[in-house]
């Protein structure tokens, strides 16, 4: 088994990988796995029809077993309407609404219960803008682990009815998931749970990093020109940039690869991490009053935010916005061009596409990857 240790993403704080962790107990910012022996060739891959094929590249220590629901190996899919109409090359869209409980949450919630049931936690709690708590409900199910999660009242009725389903416990709350996250924490203190929000423990990322593995390899293992990613809390973001790297670094990708622009893409009316960008900020200010109806764009002071601006600026990235008529818009063109059924975050990352490539950021002969995060179906009621 691969063998790590947690490093935190700011100071020089480090810790051993076979102990519970949360943000770094010396400045507060969230810690990252970093692999002390490389993983196999890629060639030595495979076994699970899941993400859990990577398992060499993934914390899973001696005698542990995946929590799984066969997420991952989502579709990715060309598709070239799209492109022409965008004014650029190639254009793929990589849907996540086929992984388990219909987003790509899955993702990071296989590996962090699965972690977090190896060290033996009495309880997990999250708080969520929708899709992370169906996961977590889902995941918490199959580890035979209690869960608790909160919720904004306002968070579309199909997700929180996945969380209903799954048994656990669930409390709506007035407000956004900034509000959902304090009585999170409190509720962890309180109970001796442990809070798997975003960012706030290592493993949820390393679980997202997999869409960056599917990508090079679903390309016959090389990358394309740009990665636009529909972020509110940036661990798909943070997650896909760090498998980047850790491709190139085990020689994984053929040496000289080049690697792609990360774009992020926010609703206009919750923008913290494009503002930030914009102003060329290492950190972002809390967006006041967030107002989208793509509830996982909601997220008006991510954690992982000082991160996600640092992929922009090492990758030479970009950040875009969408209102929500061109949102709506951009759902119904993906849909229709490829029958994928996008949720609007889908819709909101085409549209930056397309108006980036409108203002010459995105040059004609780029080849683009634009992730549609979560199922279209979990915003109809």
């Amino acid at each position: 088994m691969t063998t790590w240790t947690l490093h935190c993403s700011v100071c020089d704080y480090s810790a051993p990988g076979d102990r519970l962790a949360s943000l770094c107990p010396s400045c507060a910012q969230p810690l990252m796995v970093r692999y002390t022996s490389a993983p196999p060739r890629r060639d030595a891959l495979g076994g699970d029809w899941s993400l859990w094929r990577y398992a060499a590249a993934l914390p899973l220590a001696a005698g542990d077993r995946a929590v799984t629901l066969g997420e991952g190996l989502t579709p990715l899919t060309e598709a070239p309407a799209l492109a022409a109409a965008a004014g650029v090359r190639r254009l793929w869209i990589k849907d996540e609404g086929q992984n388990p409980t219909g987003s790509f949450k899955a993702r990071g919630m296989t590996a962090a219960v699965t972690r977090a049931r190896a060290l033996g936690v009495k309880g997990l709690v999250v708080p969520t803008a929708g899709n992370a708590g169906a996961a977590l409900a889902a995941y918490g199910a199959a580890a035979g682990v209690r869960v608790r999660v909160f919720a904004p009242a306002t968070t579309p009725p199909p997700i929180l009815s996945i969380v209903r389903a799954m048994g656990v416990e669930l409390e709506t709350v007035d407000g956004h998931i900034g509000d959902a996250g304090k009585a999170a924490v409190a509720f962890a203190r309180d109970h001796d749970w442990f809070n798997v929000a975003t960012v706030r423990e290592p493993y949820r990322v390393e679980g997202m990093k997999t869409m960056g593995y599917e990508v090079a390899e679903q390309l016959g293992w090389r990358l394309p020109d740009a990665i636009v990613y529909p972020t509110g809390g940036g661990e798909g973001t943070i997650g896909i940039w760090k498998a980047i790297n850790e491709m190139i670094a085990w020689g994984w990708l053929p040496a000289g690869t080049r690697r792609p622009r990360m774009i992020v893409a926010q609703a206009d009316g919750c923008a913290p991490l494009v503002r930030a960008f914009a102003a060329h900020e290492a950190k972002a200010t809390a967006w006041e009053n967030p107002v989208t109806y793509a509830a996982g764009l909601r997220v008006p002071a991510p954690l992982g935010d000082r991160l996600t601006l640092k992929v922009l600026a090492e990758s030479g990235g970009g950040a875009g916005t969408a209102s929500e008529d061109e949102m709506r818009r951009a759902t119904a063109r993906l849909s229709a061009a490829t029958g994928i059924d996008a949720a609007p975050e889908g819709g909101c990352a085409l549209h930056v596409v397309e108006a980036l490539a409108r203002r010459g950021e995105l040059a004609p002969d780029s080849e683009v990857v634009v992730f549609n995060t979560g199922s279209g179906a979990s915003y109809r009621w």
